[in-house]
């Protein structure tokens, strides 16, 4: 799966097939990631909306990131990431949340340079990640490029949790049974 479209879809159907939904939080993409998933032909059937959180405030106000973590360490943060998924996901009623939080420039931000940028799944039962991308180029590349890593990790995560779910049904070895 090489484009956005792709990985989109392909994360749709894995959710559709097992009948749970997905939220989406995002800064830095501004809806392009909602965009994205929303652009495959019934996606209606997993994406529950999306907040664009691009000010620090509506992270705080309507995701419910930590106002201390916040005015510790900026917008552009790991742990801001993770706390962003999970608010789509609470806010939303989803099973699955995104976010992505970063630097697309033209300048700096919070003492991080172009191109910093962190992307969070966060799932049930503990299920999530959350990635540091240091990624090049102009707005548009960085923003497309954010895109493009999100739902991958979407992806990984959903793939990871389908193998730990197969492990558990088939006696915890690691391989499925005949």
């Amino acid at each position: 799966m090489s484009g956005p479209g792709s990985a989109a879809a392909g994360a749709l159907e894995m959710l559709a097939a097992r009948g749970q939904s997905l939220a989406v939080a995002e800064s830095l993409t501004g809806g392009l990631v909602a965009g994205a998933l929303t652009a495959v032909p019934g996606a209606s059937r997993v994406v529950r909306g999306a907040v664009t959180a691009y000010a620090t405030e509506v992270k705080r106000e309507v995701l419910g990131v930590d106002g201390a973590l916040l005015a510790a360490r900026g917008a552009v943060d790991g742990e801001v990431a993770r706390q962003m998924a999970s608010g789509a996901r609470r806010v939303l009623g989803a099973d699955w949340g995104l976010a992505t939080t970063g630097v697309a420039g033209p300048d700096p931000q919070d003492g991080h340079p172009v191109g910093t940028v962190f992307v969070a799944v966060q799932g049930p039962d503990g299920a999530g990640a959350v990635r540091r991308l240091s990624l090049a180029g102009g707005r548009d590349r960085i923003r497309q490029d954010t895109i493009r890593a999100v739902l991958a990790l979407l992806l990984s995560e959903l793939t990871e949790n389908t193998r730990a779910q197969d492990t558990e049904q088939h006696g915890g070895n690691g391989c499925l049974q005949p």
